[in-house]
């Protein structure tokens, strides 16, 4: 194993595009601010899109950045080895330049001679077509030159995938994609993380979730501009390129799970200080108290405080989601958690360090709102149901949907929040409730996610 640090990484995948002509453009805020459709900066490409369309970029045709990302659909996903709601996105671009003959084998030799992985610990999946696109045999083909060149069989390596798993766009599959909106075929890179359990079986999807193969990058060829039920080919072809630096990082050092990186190790290490418990037996808790914690910081670093709306309320629910996990593990402390997340991100993140105090005090200080809300919830409920609730009632309290709903709606606590506290409701009753009261107050916010 070649020990790289995060920050060795980023330099090393600045320098092999930039010797490649590229231009490295600024990592944008968090929150998008000429972007009313999103709440934060998912991917590197949010920033580009009139650019992909057809405008021409100040900096050029390559272009190649560093760019920090939230997803906020990732939430329920935290808790396993792979997951994070922030992270750091690598990506370079090619506006209408290059294409795929040169966008794969660059990352392949950017995978295997800059970053020394093992090509044996390689897999990829390219798209197997849809209505008027064709399958991507071009991709196949260079795929397979590269496999063979290293003495492995490209049809054990190579996976062809639908829309759901090798097409991009920021509304998702082309059916979710509204008109004239950007996407198209991409080709992942997964890696194996326990090759020593023999050949791959199955399908991609399979291995994915079983935690065995990582997805490293994707590159997006993106040529298609949604028409109607169909799509037209863009002036131009473009490559949009994104790799995860947390996932890259488990891949150099070898490592099964991100959270056990060098990147984030010394925050589980704080957490099992604080809660006097160890990783090993209480993963998913710590796993959402470093994702959360670390995700809050960087989000209250871009300027945002916990609120009841828009990126205040993710900011909000992720804080609370957060010491819920915390009281899972028998503390509240969190002052070394928010240390060590500083510490650790202060080579590539220094801009943390100068925001301590305030990443600090505003998470503390939701910590102290989220614990008066939940007080008055249960209040709240005990007046409703006539009941005093006690910790040998958790589980068997139930209470009405409309009782949770307002739980929600008035003290801001999320349904899996409100469970946690001991009551039990009907999810699908409080879920048309929510559907209802979204619909109701959508009005200019419709689309904003």
């Amino acid at each position: 194993m070649v020990y790289m640090s995060a920050l060795e990484i980023l330099d090393i995948y600045i320098s092999f595009f930039e010797k490649r002509g590229h231009k490295r453009i600024e990592n944008s805020s968090l929150v998008p601010k000429d972007d009313p459709t999103t709440l934060f900066t998912s991917s590197g490409m949010q920033a580009l899109i009139k650019y992909l369309l057809g405008g021409p970029h100040p900096q050029g045709k390559r272009l190649v950045n560093v760019q920090n990302c939230f997803r906020a659909a990732d939430i329920d996903d935290i808790g396993d080895n792979r997951h994070t709601t922030f992270f750091r996105m690598l990506g370079n671009w090619s506006l209408g330049d290059y294409f795929k003959n040169e966008q794969i084998p660059w990352f392949w030799e950017f995978l295997t001679n800059e970053l020394k992985l093992d090509p044996k610990r390689l897999y990829v999946s390219v798209f197997e077509g849809y209505k008027n696109i064709a399958r991507d045999e071009e991709s196949t083909a260079i795929w397979s030159e590269l496999l063979r060149s290293v003495n492995i069989e490209p049809k054990s390596r190579i996976f062809y995938c639908g829309v759901n798993d090798n097409w991009w766009s920021r509304s998702g599959t082309p059916d979710e994609m509204p008109e004239g909106e950007p996407g198209g075929p991409d080709s992942e890179v997964y890696f194996d993380l326990r090759p020593s359990e023999g050949n791959i079986k199955g399908n991609l999807d399979e291995n994915v979730k079983s935690g065995r193969l990582l997805e490293i990058g994707n590159s997006v060829f993106m040529t298609y501009k949604k028409s109607k039920d169909l799509f037209v080919e863009l002036p131009q072809k473009n490559v949009d390129f994104g790799g995860g630096l947390e996932r890259l990082l488990a891949a150099v050092e070898e490592k099964e799970d991100i959270f056990q990186t060098s990147l984030f190790s010394p925050i589980i290490s704080s957490i099992e200080q604080s809660s006097g418990k160890k990783y090993k037996e209480n993963q998913n808790e710590m796993r959402i108290v470093c994702d959360h914690f670390r995700s809050a910081s960087f989000i209250i670093a871009d300027g945002v405080l916990p609120y009841n709306k828009q990126q205040g309320y993710v900011l909000r629910r992720l804080i609370r989601r957060g010491f819920d996990a915390l009281e899972g593990l028998g503390t509240h402390e969190a002052d070394k958690i928010f240390r060590s997340i500083v510490d650790s991100h202060k080579d590539t993140d220094p801009r943390l360090i100068e925001q301590f105090e305030n990443i600090k005090l505003t998470i503390e200080q939701e910590g102290q709102s989220y614990k008066k809300a939940r007080e008055s919830a249960i209040k709240f409920i005990e007046k409703e149901t006539g009941t005093k609730v006690g910790d040998e009632l958790k589980g068997y309290t139930k209470i009405s949907p409309e009782a949770a709903f307002k739980s929600l709606a008035s003290y801001g606590l999320s349904p899996t929040q409100i469970k946690s506290l001991g009551f039990t409701f009907n999810e699908q009753e409080l879920a048309d409730l929510i559907k209802e009261h979204q619909q109701k107050s959508r009005g200019s916010q419709k689309n904003k996610f």
